[in-house]
């Protein structure tokens, strides 16, 4: 469905306490909708655009506080918080540089 390796998603399933699919009776993986998204993101972060394991992480943790903690008490979108904490990753990984 993703397009992601099982191997991977056991190995980010290690990394991302976001990722916690939960285990049917057989024990198999159940994945929900907001699984499968942050399993796109982080083939997105990681695969696409090459980022770090620590720089993924990053990212994720922003989106979160950006989705709960508004200041203009209005929810961003999704991707529009993935961008935001993709550009702050990037400025901070080109602030380290200076």
């Amino acid at each position: 469905m993703t397009g992601v390796e099982p191997h991977v998603l056991r190995y980010w399933e290690s990394l991302f306490r976001e990722l916690s699919p939960a285990k049917n009776r057989a024990g198999k993986r159940v994945y929900k909708d907001s699984d499968i998204q942050v399993i796109l993101t982080l083939k997105d972060l990681i695969q696409k655009n090459k980022y770090s394991s620590a720089g993924a992480r990053k990212v994720l943790r922003d989106q979160k506080k950006t989705e709960t903690e508004s200041k203009s008490g209005t929810v961003l979108s999704h991707e529009v918080t993935r961008d935001l904490g993709r550009i702050r990753v990037f400025l901070d990984d080109l602030l380290s540089k200076i």
